[in-house]
């Protein structure tokens, strides 16, 4: 069986060379991304897996379907960057992978520790040995209400990590899912309450801007948010107004509106034109980084032998 893996990166390459053996898979590796002009890659090959970080238009979908794929395995947990419903009309079936919640979990408690205890701008200061104390004063967790959007495995996994720090833990979830631990409220209500919210629902047209100038305002003056979920969650225009007048004490993105083509890339000599991120930035109570809270050996060894096991299951089928 021949699968064709788009985007692959050095060490994702490694895995899969070790790893496709095992399943039975001859894989074709190529670091290009998913593409029109790529997608003469995928000949000979039904399924193919593709990484998050390209944008994957309709007319590549076609071009893939023309090419005989009929699966694309996502080395993601979110499909928000194709068309799901456009590729089931061409014949292509669509699968994410699951792997280590355990990975955006701790990232998520590390950037809420961070951000409560005002590491960015300590450190700043310290850099140029500057070793006075913070005008303003840290705070614990188990002091803190937080408020968990999205329960699924890592939103369960965060819940699972606060208790230890003793925090009153107010959930909420448009599914099914439930964690004893977690009070469930409106998403209002956890707004309202919520010294610290999180976010870890997936991106679809019901949760674009979950968190808009509306709710924004509605969130309890000094509170903090946190994002590891998707950029698109947050309206981030209400969230840097906010920052600016002071009624938010402090925000720590892993993922950001406008990131493709800047996270990802050596942007170090070109300029930077997403204003928003410049903005936030420059704030000294805003934490940025590059989406990459998922990146740690077990999660991407979780993710290359769940993309395998995802094709092998769909031409078992």
């Amino acid at each position: 069986m021949h699968i064709t893996i788009y985007g692959c990166e050095q060490d994702e390459a490694v895995l899969f060379q070790e790893m496709a053996p095992r399943f039975g898979v001859i894989p074709n590796i190529t670091k290009e991304a998913v593409s029109e002009a790529t997608a003469e890659l995928a000949s000979g090959s039904r399924c193919i897996s593709v990484g998050h970080k390209t944008q994957i238009t309709n007319s590549t979908l076609l071009a893939l379907s023309q090419n005989g794929v009929r699966y694309i395995s996502t080395r993601s947990i979110g499909y928000n960057h194709l068309d799901v419903e456009y590729a089931a009309s061409l014949g292509i079936q669509v699968g994410n992978v699951a792997y280590s919640p355990d990975s955006v979990a701790d990232y998520t408690l590390m950037l809420m520790l961070m951000v409560v205890r005002h590491a960015k701008s300590t450190i700043r200061r310290t850099d140029t040995h500057d070793y006075r104390l913070n005008a303003v004063r840290g705070k614990e967790l188990r002091d803190l209400t937080v408020g968990v959007v999205g329960t699924g495995r890592i939103g369960a996994a965060v819940i699972d990590r606060l208790q230890g720090f003793g925090s009153r833990i107010l959930a909420h979830d448009s599914r099914s899912s439930t964690s004893a631990a977690a009070e469930y409220v409106a998403l209002d209500q956890l707004q309202q309450q919520s010294d610290i919210v999180t976010l870890h629902a997936p991106l679809n047209a019901d949760t674009y801007h979950l968190l808009d100038s509306r709710r924004i305002q509605q969130m309890k003056h000094g509170a903090f948010i946190i994002n590891t979920g998707r950029g698109s969650l947050i309206d981030t225009e209400a969230l840097i107004l906010a920052l600016e007048s002071d009624s938010l004490g402090g925000a720590a993105l892993d993922v950001l509106e406008g990131e493709d083509g800047i996270f990802y890339a050596d942007r170090r000599n070109n300029p930077i034109e997403n204003k928003s991120l410049l903005k936030l930035q420059q704030m000294p109570n805003v934490l940025i980084s590059p989406h990459t809270a998922f990146f740690t050996d077990h999660a991407l060894s979780d993710t290359i032998e769940n993309s395998l096991v995802n094709c092998l299951n769909f031409e078992s089928e």
